[in-house]
């Protein structure tokens, strides 16, 4: 059975208080779930030594993620941070490829290959972030674009990294808009991303996990999660309200 999943994406928001009062309700909110669903949250840079003591010091099963790390372990790179970095601070997932770095930051698929390698090469476990802007979809290239964000991955390292690796198909159209693919639409995508896997290898295509991006929220997980080929979600603006994270990490463990 694939590894279900919710990871909290915070992008750039929080201050010491409002990131402890978050995940004190979280921790407390998402205690009883079943083993088997495997929960983390993505804060800042900034507040990842302070999420991570709330972890260890709660003995709370929910993981630590960070939202990019640079392509180089150290060096003169003012204002990145390394995967051992992040590794030193207990992190256990990172983001890599989201389309908010690829589209402000201008990361090309060259350098999304390199931050995957060096991120698996810490031990920590990439997050590949893919999907389609809405004009790419209307000019029907959803499959084209999506498999030129994983096939540079796979001519680097070989299939075998999506052994320890997640994918996250968010389509970029229906991110911060309020807009959200339909289930069907949802798992048409993830269902062609597996598909496409499994030319390579059918037995680990089947077993990585595919998580879907895109406005989830509490009124439209469970229909979301219910489908076939979607193991469970990135979760953005919804993951910043305890209540609302809570609800959806139990639409994906029912």
């Amino acid at each position: 059975m694939r590894q279900r999943a919710v990871i909290g994406n915070w992008k750039m928001h929080g201050s010491i208080k409002s990131v402890r009062n978050l995940m004190v309700e979280i921790m407390d909110g998402l205690s009883p779930l079943a083993g088997d669903l495997e929960v983390a949250v993505c804060p800042s840079f900034v507040h990842l030594d302070l999420v991570g003591k709330l972890l260890r010091g709660s003995g709370s099963r929910i993981k630590l993620g960070a939202q990019d790390a640079h392509m180089k372990d150290k060096g003169a790179y003012t204002g990145d941070v390394s995967a051992p970095m992040l590794a030193d601070l207990g992190t256990s997932f990172v983001l890599v490829g989201h389309s908010e770095r690829r589209n402000s930051a201008g990361e090309t698929n060259d350098i999304v290959v390199s931050k995957f390698g060096a991120i698996q090469a810490s031990g920590l476990i990439p997050v590949l972030c893919v999907g389609e802007s809405l004009s790419q979809r209307e000019e029907g290239v959803t499959e084209k674009t999506i498999f030129s964000q994983i096939d540079p991955i796979v001519e680097k390292f070989g299939f075998s990294v999506f052994e320890k690796a997640l994918i996250a198909y968010e389509p970029v159209w229906a991110i911060g808009t309020g807009k959200t693919a339909t289930p069907d639409q949802a798992q048409s995508v993830h269902e062609l991303i597996r598909v496409h896997l499994a030319k390579e290898d059918a037995k680990t295509a089947d077993s990585v996990s595919i998580i879907y991006g895109g406005s989830v929220n509490s009124n439209n997980a469970e229909d979301l999660f219910k489908q076939k080929d979607v193991d469970g979600g990135l979760i953005g603006g919804a993951s910043l309200k305890a209540e609302e994270f809570i609800s959806i990490c139990k639409s994906v463990d029912r």
